[in-house]
């Protein structure tokens, strides 16, 4: 494996090499993304205890990304009326991790009145020429041996939060196409990109979204597009740019706790890319990330005038989940129909929380204190009523 890592260096060469290698594209459209690069670049070269597994699932993310841009950038040259299909105002869930963003981004996808992005098509969103047509699609094959991989060296990931190729998944992924997300962040620990990108205006990269986006409802067609990513909540200003007249849901649940999973979660992955893994350290920079990022939505949340916006507080959720999901499509001027409630219904009769198994999360393991934590959370909590 040591020699693998070696023949795979973090460089923008190596990527880009890679990237036109498997695509036969050298097009990647506009070249800001490279300094952004650049700077994601040198902070995962700093990473301490980076592991050869670790760099090389890194460098296969990275190639990919690169592949997405020039799939996205020769798309556009062969259909530039793309740039002229119509979105609706989109369906957009923002909420932290654990707060019920997924469940209820699936319960709303059952429902089948929405364009959804699955797990398979968000990894890869525009096939390659060689592949254009072809049934199965290469692309859903290749996400379920990534999956398979996954669940084998990290077997209680899907208790913590479940993949599957299929699942509804959120567009981070295509914001990372533009190489400016969150995302990031939760791959390795990396103050460097975290400090450029909060020190970036976002607009540009959402506008990258909309666009991928429209390259999407243009091969597929669809509805109207639901979207969900905790990255949203401190870009409400910027969605309201982006996608004026969204409707947007804001999940709520007691933030310390909600630190605690995070984190956890976070660190358990991080077996994957570090050795070892600082727990109490990714304990730390996520309660500061999750404080920036609800501080963030304290000040945005009653200023932002283009976006409709509802709370939903995961317990009030939980014990009405159909009635929950009704009131946002309801909101959003959509219509309840009787399909949708079915289809709705039969998701969560066969997605029962819990029935995976659960996790025992303890905030000792991450140098935490939940007491701390909630007088820290405590003017968004007042302010949510969590």
């Amino acid at each position: 494996m040591g020699s693998m890592a070696a023949d795979l260096p973090l460089t923008s060469e190596s990527l880009h090499a890679a990237a036109t290698a498997q695509t036969g594209l050298d097009d990647f459209g506009p070249q800001d993304y490279r300094e952004r690069l650049d700077v994601l670049l040198g902070a995962l070269n700093d990473i301490p205890g980076a592991t050869n597994w670790g760099r090389v699932i890194v460098h296969t993310q990275l190639v990919q990304l690169l592949k997405n841009r020039a799939l996205l950038q020769r798309l556009l040259r062969d259909h530039p009326e793309i740039h002229e299909v119509e979105l609706a105002p989109p369906v957009i869930i923002a909420g932290l991790p654990r707060t019920g963003t997924t469940h209820l981004h699936n319960l709303l996808a059952a429902s089948g009145l929405y364009r959804t992005l699955p797990y398979w098509e968000s990894l890869e969103p525009f096939p390659l020429p060689s592949e254009s047509g072809t049934s199965p699609d290469p692309r859903r094959e290749r996400c379920d041996q990534g999956i398979d991989f996954l669940h084998q060296n990290l077997p209680l990931f899907p208790l913590m939060h479940e993949m599957t190729t299929d699942h509804v998944h959120e567009e981070i992924q295509l914001l990372a196409n533009d190489f400016s997300s969150m995302l990031f962040e939760t791959l390795a620990d990396v103050p460097a990109w975290r400090d450029y990108y909060l020190e970036h205006d976002q607009e540009p990269h959402y506008r990258h979204l909309r666009l991928q986006l429209q390259a999407l409802q243009f091969l597929d067609g669809g509805k109207r597009w639901l979207l969900k990513s905790p990255q949203h909540l401190e870009q409400l200003p910027t969605l309201a740019r982006v996608f004026p007249d969204a409707t947007v849901a804001l999940t709520h649940r007691d933030p310390a706790r909600v630190a605690v999973s995070m984190a956890t979660m976070v660190a358990y992955s991080r077996r994957m890319t570090t050795d070892p893994v600082d727990a109490v350290g990714t304990g730390r920079y996520w309660s500061d990330r999750l404080d920036a990022m609800l501080t963030t939505l304290v000040h945005d949340r009653d200023r932002v005038r283009d976006l409709t916006c509802t709370d939903v507080r995961f317990d009030d959720f939980i014990a009405d989940e159909l009635g929950t999901a009704a009131s946002v499509i309801q909101l959003a001027g959509g219509v309840v129909t009787d399909v949708a409630c079915d289809n709705m219904a039969g998701y969560l009769e066969t997605h029962v929380r819990g029935r995976l198994g659960t996790i025992d999360y303890r905030a000792e393991d991450l140098g935490l204190d939940i007491d701390e934590l909630r007088t820290r959370f405590e003017p968004y909590s007042a302010r949510f009523l969590v």
